[in-house]
């Protein structure tokens, strides 16, 4: 009898391929993040609650900067190793040097690292630095996405408006931090204000549609049979529209006239995501992808029922419920589909959802229930702190089989 072959022995982890792609740096540093963002979060909330820990109270308002970390610090290295990724492919251009994100993924993490230092030192200083860091490395990314739209013209191509369309939210997450700076320059809490609305509603969303606007239709025609892919650009623009209408109203403290614009925004995505869903038989893996979405009208439905309430008793009966609806359930559920996806296919792994996916998805969904529903319940510090630490326990095996692949070649032995 032959003897049996032994499996090849898997290469060892190497911190060199880091640097190989955006994707595999600026994912990884996302990875790292999603768990030292909610690490930092829980013992906050734990101290609030129980005064368990001691921890110093000088410095930013931890909630404001708990928003400001999620937002500017937690998932733009995700979207920046997407974008300095899909750039060059969308537009027919050579792919990005190590050199054109390298200093992003350096600012953006050691911005993170800075601001969660000094929040826990109490060192105001700290996170002073530490936006000024987050800030230096988006701009140099922006400049780089920049960069392309502008080679792109020169090759009378184009243009490209899902590219434009991300650049033009990048650019208003740029001022965003710019507000931050201010802030914490003795500006005062109005540019905070700004900051966050402009994280939530001029970055955050239009770049989670503009991604799927351009993707998921390409997905599912991929693997579903007789699938026809819809995404007309008018789409794209009136998503625009109403989500800066939203932002205006918002920072007009409007609250009672949001109703209108959200209720068109929830109707909408409902019938966007009705258009969009696959009628035949689809793998896992996209089948995440359109159920994250699902929390789009959910959360807009929770937005306008707030600013119906607000109008009636003018006050906010459903507190952040909508809110983390939107960053929850729409983002956390998105990032899990949408990384997994690109982790997957850009490692030459096969494309399904794994284990570790399936769990980090599924687990969401629970927090985000149990989030929206601290609003309305007695003790709401500590079911927030039993959402944050259910964060945690989603996500971390999720981050570590991610990050052990971003530290190996590709399995198939090609390059990326």
């Amino acid at each position: 009898m032959a003897p049996p072959q032994a499996h090849p022995a898997r290469p060892p982890l190497s911190p060199a391929m880091l640097a190989a792609t955006p994707h595999r740096l600026l994912f990884s540093i996302g990875a790292c993040n999603v768990l030292l963002a909610m690490g930092w979060w829980l013992l906050w909330l734990v101290d609030a609650r129980w005064h368990a820990i001691g921890l110093p109270t000088d410095g930013p308002w931890a909630g404001w900067m708990h928003a400001f970390v999620m937002q500017y610090q937690l998932l733009p290295p995700f979207i920046f190793g997407f974008l300095l990724t899909v750039f060059p492919r969308w537009m027919g251009l050579p792919e990005l040097s190590r050199w054109h994100y390298v200093p992003v993924g350096a600012g953006l993490f050691g911005g993170q690292l800075a601001v969660l230092g000094g929040m826990l030192l109490g060192q105001p200083a700290m996170v002073f630095v530490g936006v000024l860091m987050s800030t230096a490395g988006w701009g140099y990314g922006l400049v780089q996405l920049l960069r392309l739209l502008l080679a792109e013209r020169r090759a009378h191509r184009g243009p490209t408006w899902h590219a434009w369309s991300a650049f033009a939210a990048m650019a208003l997450g740029l001022a965003g931090l710019l507000c931050m700076l201010a802030s914490l320059f003795d500006a005062g809490p109005w540019p905070v204000f700004i900051a966050i609305k402009l994280g939530s509603f001029g970055l955050l969303l239009p770049i989670y549609l503009t991604v799927a606007h351009r993707m998921f239709p390409f997905f599912a025609s991929n693997v579903v049979a007789g699938y026809r892919p819809w995404r007309p650009l008018w789409l794209l623009g009136a998503a625009w529209f109403l989500l800066l209408g939203h932002l205006g109203l918002e920072l007009a403290h409007a609250y009672a006239w949001l109703w209108p614009v959200d209720a068109t925004l929830a109707v909408g995505s409902a019938w966007v995501l009705w258009r969009w869903w696959p009628r035949n038989q689809a793998p896992g893996l996209l089948w995440v992808l359109f159920a994250g979405f699902a929390w789009l009208p959910a959360a807009f439905a929770l937005y306008a029922t707030q600013s119906v309430l607000y109008g009636i008793t003018g006050e906010f009966l459903l507190g952040r419920g909508p809110a983390h609806a939107l960053y929850i359930g729409f983002f956390g559920s998105l990032l899990v589909a949408m990384v997994t996806r690109v982790t997957q296919g850009h490692s030459g792994q096969p494309l399904a959802m794994p284990a570790v996916g399936w769990f980090a998805f599924a687990a969401l969904q629970l927090v985000a229930v149990v989030r929206i529903g601290s609003e309305v319940v007695a003790d709401a510090l500590a079911w927030n702190a039993v959402a944050a630490a259910g964060w945690l326990l989603a996500f971390l095996p999720w981050v570590l089989r991610s990050t052990a692949i971003y530290l190996r070649p590709r399995v198939d032995g090609r390059p990326g």
